[in-house]
C-alpha cells in the first residue's frame, strides 16, 4: 500500500496560480522527480491523502496521476498505489530539455527579428547565466579574505 503519511512538497497549488490545479500537481511531482526527492519506486500518496493535503478534489488528483502515468513518469498497481517509474526522471528531464530548447529557439528568433547579432545574443546568454550574488555568497567571499 502507498505510504499515506508521505507529504509531497509541491509548492502552492491554488486556483489563484496560473494553470489548472491538476497541471500544478503534475508539474510539482515532476519537479520532485527531477530533483531526486522522489526516486524510482517511491510511492506517491493516495488520491485521498494528497487531495486532503492540497485541499483539492479527488478528481483533480486522479486527473494529475493519470497524466503522470500517461507520460510514463509514474505507474499504478491495483490495490497497491501509484509509484514513480524507473525511467520517470529520464522522461521528466527530456521534457524539460525540450522545453528549454524551444525557449532558446524562440529567443533566437526574437533576437533576429530585433536585429541583435549572434555575438550580442551569446553575450546576453552568458550575462543571464552568471550566478546572482547573494548575501550568503558575499559573506563567504568576505570570510575567506585575509
Amino acid at each position: 500500500m502507498a505510504d499515506s503519511s508521505a507529504i509531497l512538497q509541491l509548492g502552492p497549488v491554488s486556483a489563484a496560480a496560473s494553470g489548472p490545479l491538476y497541471q500544478q500537481i503534475v508539474d510539482g511531482i515532476k519537479r520532485e522527480v527531477l530533483a531526486n526527492r522522489l526516486t524510482a519506486g517511491s510511492a506517491l500518496p493516495s488520491y485521498r491523502v494528497l487531495a486532503e493535503q492540497l485541499l483539492v478534489s479527488l478528481i483533480t488528483v486522479k486527473r494529475a496521476y493519470e497524466e503522470l502515468e500517461r507520460e510514463g513518469i509514474t505507474f499504478s498497481r491495483q490495490g497497491l498505489g501509484t509509484f514513480v517509474a524507473a525511467r520517470g526522471n529520464d522522461r521528466t528531464r527530456a521534457d524539460r530539455l525540450a522545453t528549454a530548447r524551444e525557449a532558446l529557439r524562440s529567443a533566437i528568433h526574437a533576437s533576429r527579428e530585433a536585429g541583435i547579432s549572434d555575438r550580442e545574443l551569446i553575450q546576453m546568454l552568458r550575462d543571464e547565466m552568471k550566478p546572482e550574488l547573494t548575501e550568503t555568497t558575499v559573506e563567504a567571499v568576505r570570510g575567506s579574505a585575509p
